[in-house]
């Protein structure tokens, strides 16, 4: 288990903002070309009533300005599909929400009818990847159980934190696939 750093996102953003924002930040500082990360979301004050040495062991003191405290799970197996994986979750009760932060290759919307309709997965996979207008991204999508959710796009050629865009309806797709890992 790891956590992010304290440091960083504005203090008016919803705390599931501040959340996406800590985690995009932690994974800007590794860099790119990095495997996809899942994180679970806990609520900081339980965590600190709860579990007082693993909140001294990650930082949390009574300063600790974050409602959601981001904690780095094990590593996503490789080889195995996404949503695969995603179907496999299930959380404990003292876990708030969760978080994935994934890279992906997008096209504009104006590339979206120059795709050849009839590309299989990897075919797609390897036009997008050979297209003139291809942007990397890094997507970091969170959802808490109440419904609640967030995204922030980082595009790596404005990597800058200055950049990110947020918004809860950026990363609809994957913000449904994160949710259905709270369903009973």
């Amino acid at each position: 288990m790891s956590n992010l750093s304290p440091s960083g996102p504005p203090m008016a953003a919803s705390p599931l903002t501040r959340a996406v924002l800590e985690i995009d930040a932690y994974a800007a500082g590794l860099g790119w070309d990095r495997p996809a990360r899942l994180f679970a979301l806990v609520d900081t004050a339980r965590l600190r009533a709860q579990e007082p040495s693993l909140a001294s062991q990650l930082g949390l003191g009574e300063e600790a300005a974050t409602a959601y405290t981001p904690i780095e799970q094990e590593e996503l197996p490789a080889g195995k599909p996404l949503d695969e994986f995603l179907g496999t979750i299930a959380w404990p009760d003292a876990v708030a929400g969760c978080a994935l932060t994934v890279e992906r290759l997008m096209l504009p919307p104006s590339a979206e009818a120059s795709v050849p309709k009839d590309l299989d997965e990897a075919g797609l996979a390897a036009w997008v990847a050979r297209h003139p207008e291809r942007q990397e991204v890094r997507m970091t999508v969170a959802v808490l159980r109440d419904g609640a959710r967030e995204a922030a796009i980082r595009l790596r050629e404005k990597d800058s934190p200055t950049e990110v865009l947020t918004g809860p309806d950026l990363v609809p797709g994957l913000a449904d696939a994160l949710a259905a890992t709270f369903a009973s």
